[in-house]
């Protein structure tokens, strides 16, 4: 058993490929393919680098001595020396081109630009998974009449499918989001310590072109469209503002999704999974808490509030840079990402194994109905010849006597019964209950669902074909 503090960001939420992505082995190894790259890139800008001392930086680019690092960064106080330092023990004839003209935050800021970068990649897959199987789910009961609610109360009726076309609309926005930012990351590049490139143009005896090529030199070998055009010592720390937002924005959608879940748990309509041994409760048996529902809401909360710490960071720097970013930095930003996979983890879990209950949906509708109705009914007994105002003041009674009839005693709603026995009316009740049929009053619901699918959905999925399947990873 461990005695000291772990996070279950490292070990209960998230997916072991999150996890590993802002590890600390990801982290030093993206330091050396940095050096790698800075090293081919000013061999190539035709500075004094042979192709062996690149052939053995990248002999050794894994097979990181983290001892001699440890060791080195107790006596110097400096992570990214101490790296430089262990990287040189190992390649003795490169030792002296390591790093050659950088600062720290060329390893440092492109190492967690890199990182974000395939921190939202992976998200994406499983947003996309996310809005697939909610997709299905929306097909399937696009027909299905359901109770609408308004401030939780009940209202006109719309369809299963329809209300899940609500929770898909909002992760679209958040797929948009999220590809725009994606799209617009770059690379800080290799800029100095004030964003000048003074040393490199120092190196290249003050060749602005060749400094210029240097960066995108670098971004090419790095997989990116190239670096920001100007930076401080460190890229701006407004991307990281940028970056988590688009987590706390799927946080608000899954949160929103969450709650839908757990009131028609409640409501006994739709229930997240619950597997055949679960425990619900530790003193009542019977229980079926939505757990997986509130764990997402938990998680979300955390995301949202920690969208102001990048905030915040980005606000108050100071001029070309200050140090006061990065203890919060490497909290805030790894948590999002984590807490956010945790979060996506269980919305696939939950939206693939969603169980409903179609019996007791028509049930709680058709104790409403006769109160939605009430507008057709009055349309049609005016046809019959019956007075507009005088018969809305009596279905008007009438609705009163029988909501009394199921708040007070708790009998079924008769209001069906008192309408057909009111001759102002001219109705009989067999004829009312024909009205009744609930995917009379829904609208164009159905018709709504298909469309959203057709028009927005399918172009989507079709487009990320190559990603859908993914599978949830639930640890508890």
């Amino acid at each position: 058993m461990k005695t000291n503090y772990t996070s279950p960001l490292s070990e209960r939420y998230p997916s072991k490929e999150m996890q590993y992505l802002f590890s600390p082995e990801k982290k030093f190894r993206t330091w050396r393919r940095l050096w790698i790259a800075l090293a081919e890139a000013e061999q190539e800008l035709g500075l004094d680098i042979t192709n062996e001392q690149i052939a053995e930086l990248k002999a050794h680019q894994d097979d990181i001595n983290y001892d001699v690092a440890k060791e080195r960064e107790a006596l110097v106080r400096h992570d990214v020396m101490s790296h430089v330092y262990a990287y040189g023990t190992q390649c003795p004839s490169a030792k002296g081109i390591i790093h050659l003209g950088a600062t720290s935050c060329y390893v440092g800021d492109n190492t967690d630009m890199i990182i974000m970068a395939e921190g939202l990649k992976l998200i994406r897959v499983k947003l996309v998974n996310v809005i697939s199987q909610l997709a299905k789910f929306a097909e399937k009961y696009k027909d299905l009449p359901t109770l609408a609610f308004t401030h939780f109360q009940p209202a006109q009726p719309t369809t299963l499918g329809k209300r899940a076309t609500l929770w898909l609309q909002d992760l679209v926005m958040d797929l948009s989001d999220l590809d725009y930012v994606l799209d617009s990351l770059r690379l800080l590049g290799s800029k100095g310590t004030t964003g000048t490139q003074a040393s490199f143009l120092d190196l290249f005896e003050g060749d602005h072109e060749k400094c210029r090529k240097l960066d995108q030199l670098i971004a090419d070998k790095m997989g990116f469209p190239g670096c920001y055009p100007v930076s401080g010592q460190t890229y701006s720390r407004k991307v990281d503002s940028r970056v988590v937002n688009v987590l706390a924005g799927i946080a608000q959608s899954a949160h929103k999704f969450s709650n839908d879940i757990r009131l028609l748990q409640h409501l006994k309509e739709v229930e997240e999974p619950f597997e055949k041994n679960q425990i619900g409760s530790s003193a009542m048996a019977y229980k079926r808490n939505p757990m997986r529902s509130e764990r997402m809401a938990s998680l979300a909360n955390y995301v949202i509030s920690d969208a102001l710490n990048p905030a915040i960071t980005a606000s108050t720097q100071w001029f070309e840079r200050t140090l006061d970013d990065s203890a919060n930095k490497r909290i805030s930003i790894s948590e999002a990402f984590l807490a956010t996979d945790g979060i996506l983890q269980l919305y696939l879990n939950v939206s693939e194994g969603l169980v409903v209950y179609p019996k007791m949906i028509e049930r709680r509708l058709m104790d409403e109905l006769p109160f939605m109705a009430t507008e057709n009914i009055m349309m049609e007994a005016v046809k019959q010849g019956g007075d507009r105002q005088e018969l809305h003041e009596r279905i008007r009674v009438h609705s009163m006597a029988a909501g009394k009839m199921v708040k007070e005693e708790g009998k079924p709603n008769d209001l069906l019964e008192r309408i057909a026995a009111d001759p102002a009316f001219h109705i009989e009740l067999e004829a009312l209950q024909k009205v009744m049929k609930p995917e009379n009053f829904v609208g164009r619901a159905p018709q709504q669902t298909t469309e959203f699918l057709n028009g927005v959905i399918k172009p989507i999925l079709a487009a990320n074909a190559d990603v859908l399947g993914a599978e949830a990873e639930i640890t508890v």
